[in-house]
């Protein structure tokens, strides 16, 4: 089993267009930090929260076990990012899933294995777990994940779909 460990935008953004499966389809389960799981309880209601809730078979919610790491890590990550990369070290993680640009320098500057949402999105269709890639994208967008028109064209190229 892949040791896979996700941040919280990742689970906003799948949960939101009814895709957080797929995580279970493609790695059998994954692991969140308890800072993430944090970030995802803000909001009780939201529909992410609720996924997650349901999901803690697959899912698992752990607690990293270098707390002093923490202070290591510049000011302008979030716990949640901080502790997906402490937590993937621990573990060695076989993946990272997380979105933010500057947290992805940073889980490359760690040698971690990183991909994010959309990364996830075009392995579950090149592995049949998606027949179309297109609605979820555009679903994101009108949820509020920002994907540019140009990322949305390059990921639609390359799984073989016309814009």
């Amino acid at each position: 089993m892949r040791k896979v460990v996700v941040n919280t935008t990742p689970l906003i953004a799948l949960s939101n267009v009814g895709q957080m499966e797929i995580l279970k389809k493609l790695y059998g389960e994954i692991m969140i930090p308890e800072a993430v799981y944090r970030e995802l309880s803000v909001k009780e209601e939201s529909i992410c929260k609720k996924t997650v809730d349901c999901s803690l078979d697959w899912i698992q919610v752990n607690k990293i076990k270098n707390q002093m790491a923490k202070s290591m890590y510049k000011t302008q990550l979030h716990d949640g990012e901080v502790e997906v990369m402490i937590l993937a070290k621990e573990i060695e993680a076989d993946v990272v899933i997380i979105d933010d640009a500057n947290a992805k320098k940073h889980a490359k500057y760690l040698e971690l294995p990183v991909t994010g949402t959309l990364g996830v999105l075009i392995k579950a269709k090149q592995e049949g777990y998606v027949d179309e890639l297109k609605p979820i994208l555009y679903q994101m967008v009108q949820n509020g994940i920002y994907i540019s028109q140009s990322l949305i064209e390059m990921c639609l190229k390359q799984v073989g779909e016309i814009l």
